[in-house]
């Protein structure tokens, strides 16, 4: 798990560095803080329960299992992209890995796994889907409509919520009347959990313990991890909304320096293992930036491909 977060936490700031060279371009929202949360939580899934994820969805596309090649030249807009260059950041997508997508409409992602848990339900197959979304997302209509139908057809969704204290640049208090997520979840007559969203560990059993209940009894499971992102909202977001010593609390709690203080206090883990790490997340980002730099950009002739007919044509 502490691999999984370094390579998230360095992917993202190696993002960070080519918006600023201006080779990524359009939106980025980075997951720098929140890395114990997907690597905690989708440890605790199998390879063939799916995901779907929120426009902060790098962690989660690359630790289902989508290559850091395919993400990064998705980034690039490359053609040889997970979504051919057409979606960028926010659409990372691998049918393959069972990665359903990152989506731009804030909740937008959480019918589409009620409806592939559905899918999974009606084919008795015995799989979780696993959908994250942010705290603002809770004030959606659709996050209502998706929680009632769930728990009303009893169907083997896992909600994860990213509480991460701020919907783009509202507080939590500010925007949400009863601003402990549980609360809202369990009027849908569903099993609810919080997590600390800084504590790899307590990521991972919190998970662990939702996906198995989902598992053994096909009911909906939702889960609020209380976490908090160091960088803004976006590269656009000039952050005037929370103060520097606020952000500092929280980086006092980086769950990346905290797992690897623990490791060494207690003699699992050494300086080399730490290195070792370092060394392999370095070289598979370098690996990943070569390949994106490579790729090629999609033809002209190319771009009514997957464009369904006009209807002006369909009509004599």
């Amino acid at each position: 798990m502490l691999s999984d977060m370094i390579r998230v936490r360095r992917m993202e700031e190696k993002c960070a560095e080519l918006y600023g060279e201006g080779k990524i371009r359009g939106f980025l929202h980075l997951y720098v803080g929140e890395e114990a949360v997907a690597a905690g939580s989708l440890r605790a899934l199998n390879p063939e329960d799916a995901v779907v994820a929120t426009y902060r969805e790098h962690a989660h596309a690359l630790l289902k299992g989508v290559p850091m090649t395919s993400i990064m030249a998705e980034m690039y807009g490359k053609q040889e992209g997970c979504s051919r260059g057409r979606g960028g950041s926010m659409h990372l997508f691998d049918a393959g890995a069972r990665f359903y997508g990152g989506n731009a409409i804030v909740a937008g992602g959480i019918p589409l796994a009620v409806g592939l848990a559905l899918a999974d339900s009606m084919q008795h197959r015995n799989r979780v889907t696993a959908c994250y979304f942010g705290d603002g997302a809770v004030a959606e209509g659709a996050f209502h409509e998706s929680m009632n139908l769930a728990a009303l057809w009893r169907l083997p969704v896992l909600f994860c919520c990213e509480n991460n204290l701020y919907a783009m640049g509202t507080s939590l208090d500010h925007e949400q009347s009863q601003p402990d997520l549980t609360v809202k979840a369990a009027s849908y007559r569903m099993h609810v959990l919080a997590a600390d969203g800084m504590d790899v560990a307590a990521c991972h059993a919190a998970a662990q313990q939702g996906a198995e209940q989902v598992r053994s009894t096909g009911d909906p499971f939702f889960i609020e991890f209380r976490t908090y992102r160091f960088r803004a909202h976006s590269m656009f977001d000039p952050e005037n909304y929370r103060t520097k010593a606020e952000v500092e609390h929280w980086r006092r709690r980086d769950p990346i320096a905290a797992l690897t203080a623990q490791g060494l206090r207690d003699g699992t883990l050494t300086d080399d293992d730490i290195a070792t790490v370092e060394r392999e997340a370095a070289s598979e980002i370098e690996e990943a930036v070569a390949f994106a730099e490579a790729g090629t950009w999609e033809t002209v002739d190319d771009l009514e491909r997957d464009v369904s007919t006009p209807a002006s044509e369909l009509i004599p």
